[in-house]
């Protein structure tokens, strides 16, 4: 096989070396005079497509095929004296390989806007791969490949990830309302989308046979930001997680037989109503009583022994009658008031039972007897 223009080419075959072409010319450089009767090999995994004096003439599958030309060795030097020794029948064979193309990747160059239900108006960025194939050889060389020697993958992946990507801002769009739903549905989004592409590929003679979406991501701080959302989410439950295991323990428990199960179920009949009021939206423990302070008139807890507002002590033994001022041991007038203090009963003794502390009591509390 040569390529020069005064040398007939009388068997044809290619072998793709580099695993990338998707179309190759065959004289790679020009064209040919292919002369009547030569031989074109096509493989399993190939296509050609034989054309002449400048038009497709004729497409060839898998095997061995005779070309027809007018190209005769002797006759056509001849006859190509006016033409400088170059014959003007000229032929190209261009071979399409027609194997899948695996690992071609897309993605977006800079982040598509995308207005999420929950977070706003945020950016995403996407990326995957897809794999594609020749299916009609005549249009995929007429409209992309034209009159190049060899036409691989890389002058083909970039054009068609722009088209995937341009089908996938409009589908992510119309299919998602928030990324918190993405997880789970990149099957799906990747064969929606494959359907929408399918067409625009078959302008061109192209077959996508598989799309695959690797990720779809958000900008660091919106990841930051689902990240503090999910740790609020786990603190809030744990509560509730770590109350329902011990119900459940219990429960598993009581359900035992024997005098330890019905111990347990006793246990667990004084414990659950104090843990599902827990368990409830504002529950836990009754609120504690509160009370009036004496001296300020404020509410303080109960058990309380200084007044938190004015530190007036709450817990005595007398206060006076007229003004609640507390009264100082062997007090007789009121600091506050002036008012006269009551004066101290005298503890009694029983005359009956000799019980003693009696101050004013009717009736000893220990006899009942009538106190004198």
């Amino acid at each position: 096989m040569g390529t020069n223009n005064l040398v007939f080419l009388e068997n044809i075959e290619w072998f793709d070396e580099s695993g990338s072409e998707m179309i190759h010319r065959v004289p790679e450089a020009g064209s040919g005079e292919i002369k009547l009767g030569a031989q074109l090999t096509v493989r399993e995994s190939q296509a050609a497509v034989f054309f002449y004096t400048g038009k497709a003439y004729d497409a060839f599958g898998p095997g061995r095929h005779t070309l027809v030309t007018a190209n005769l060795p002797i006759l056509t030097k001849i006859l190509s004296i006016p033409w400088g020794m170059s014959s003007p029948l000229r032929a190209e064979v261009y071979f399409a390989n027609m194997k899948v193309f695996t690992n071609l990747k897309w993605g977006t160059r800079d982040p598509v806007a995308f207005r999420d239900s929950e977070l706003g108006l945020i950016r995403l960025r996407a990326f995957g791969i897809f794999d594609v194939r020749v299916l009609q050889p005549v249009l995929f060389i007429n409209s992309l490949v034209g009159t190049q020697g060899v036409f691989s993958t890389g002058e083909v992946d970039e054009y068609l990830s722009r088209v995937i990507v341009s089908r996938f801002n409009d589908y992510m769009g119309e299919t998602i309302d928030t990324i918190f739903n993405l997880p789970g549905r990149y099957d799906e989004l990747s064969e929606g989308l494959k359907k929408r592409l399918r067409e625009d590929f078959s302008h061109y003679g192209l077959g996508l046979t598989n799309l695959y979406i690797n990720a779809i991501t958000p900008p660091v701080e919106v990841q930051q930001a689902i990240d503090d959302k999910s740790r609020l989410g786990v603190l809030q439950d744990l509560d509730r997680l770590i109350k329902m295991k011990a119900a459940m323990a219990m429960e598993k428990a009581a359900s035992n037989q024997g005098e330890a199960g019905a111990g347990m179920g006793l246990g667990l009949g004084m414990m659950m109503p104090a843990m599902f009021s827990q368990m409830m939206p504002g529950g836990g423990a009754a609120p504690q009583p509160e009370t009036l302070c004496p001296d300020c008139g404020r509410s303080t807890p109960a058990d309380s022994r200084f007044c938190p507002h004015c530190g007036h002590q709450i817990l005595v033994y007398d206060q006076c009658a007229g003004c609640g001022k507390n009264l100082p041991p062997n007090a007789r007038f009121c600091p506050r008031c002036g008012a006269q203090a009551q004066a101290k009963a005298e503890p009694r003794k029983c005359p009956h039972c000799g019980t003693e502390n009696l101050t004013r009591s009717v009736f000893c509390n220990q006899c009942g007897e009538k106190l004198s």
